[in-house]
């Protein structure tokens, strides 16, 4: 059986493109991976970042949802942090219950933001300094289970749909620490390799080995997303590197608006400095043609042991995120699968 591969979409706005225009290249990409085969395709929760084009995964889920047929479609994620535990269960009971058995909940520790636009989410500075994620994981599942204690005074509140639970449930993470609570709860878990490379194999290892079976999992179910960029050629997928860089180099001082262009990467002279400081970098993105980075890919989930693959892409130009999806489906051979059901006249609205 092919290994399942997944997308995750940042929704890059690129230079001279509309907000509206990267939405719409989102949905248009999210609607070819169904139609290649991809098992899910997740939308990110980012705020105060002039460069992305969604700072509400729920919204787009819904529309990508009623716009394909067959993609499980997801948060990757949403952050746990800024927002009431009631609030997301029945958002995303809600999404399940529109589209019963193709919504994913990722759920994410970090704010997604800078700490400014986080106070102004969460608005208490007890909210800012508070290292509460699993008390706040614990409370989103007894909200979906009805396990609050008797003496809680949450006991007597429902979320709605009443008849409706959440779809499946993945802890996103960069580090051991998401490995071994998700492991802990027996919940999935998404390993940000885009961000730490290196953390990719101990943390999933130890995710495997510290699993602990529940009704929602009774076995380990882990994700592994990694960052590319797909060149035509070895030659082209370096040249493409240099947009990373570039965006990279933006990102470190907190200047990105909309995303480099190829155009604006290949004028840019890197100064000994930038070159330093892009040296000084983890490289979290693997790079080449389609062959190989299917090897790098394949290298990881083999060291890994990741159930799942779920790539990413830095590269906003919507014709490179194509060939990212098109060739790494072929690539691992998931095919071109039977004709895609035609999407319900209702949802297509």
């Amino acid at each position: 059986m092919p290994l399942p591969i997944s997308f995750l979409d940042l929704t890059p706005i690129a230079a001279g493109l509309s907000p509206g225009e990267a939405l719409a290249n989102a949905v248009d990409l999210a609607m070819l991976a169904d139609r290649l085969g991809y098992h899910r395709y997740w939308f990110a929760e980012h705020h105060n970042m002039a460069g992305l084009a969604s700072g509400a995964p729920e919204v787009l889920i819904g529309h990508v949802a009623g716009r394909t047929a067959r993609l499980r479609v997801g948060a990757g994620g949403v952050m746990l942090p800024n927002h009431a535990p009631l609030k997301i269960v029945e958002t995303f009971r809600l999404l399940e219950a529109l589209h019963p058995g193709r919504i994913d909940l990722g759920l994410g520790r970090a704010p997604g933001t800078d700490t400014l636009t986080a106070f102004a989410m969460r608005r208490s500075a007890e909210a800012m300094t508070a290292d509460d994620y699993p008390e706040k994981l614990g409370e989103l599942l007894a909200f979906d289970d009805e396990a609050f204690p008797a003496d809680h005074p949450f006991r007597a509140v429902r979320a709605v749909p009443v008849d409706v639970k959440l779809p499946p449930l993945f802890l996103l993470g960069s580090s051991g620490f998401s490995a071994q609570l998700a492991a802990g709860a027996g919940l999935g878990f998404a390993f940000a390799a885009h961000i730490n490379r290196a953390g990719a194999v101990p943390a999933l290892h130890a995710y495997r080995d510290g699993f602990v079976p529940s009704q929602r999992y009774p076995e380990p179910s882990s994700i592994l997303t990694v960052s590319v960029t797909v060149g035509e050629t070895p030659e082209h997928a370096r040249e493409l590197s240099r947009v990373n860089d570039l965006l990279l180099l933006r990102l470190r001082s907190g200047r990105l608006g909309s995303y480099p262009s190829a155009a604006e990467a290949r004028a840019h002279r890197f100064t000994d400095a930038e070159r330093a400081a892009l040296a000084a970098m983890p490289l979290n993105y693997l790079a080449g043609d389609p062959t190989e980075v299917h090897r790098q890919i394949d290298d990881l989930v083999v060291a890994s042991g990741a159930d799942e693959v779920m790539i990413t892409t830095m590269l906003p130009d919507p014709e490179d995120r194509r060939r990212a999806v098109v060739e790494l489906a072929r690539a691992f051979a998931i095919g071109e699968p039977s004709p895609v059901p035609p999407v319900p006249e209702l949802m297509a609205v």
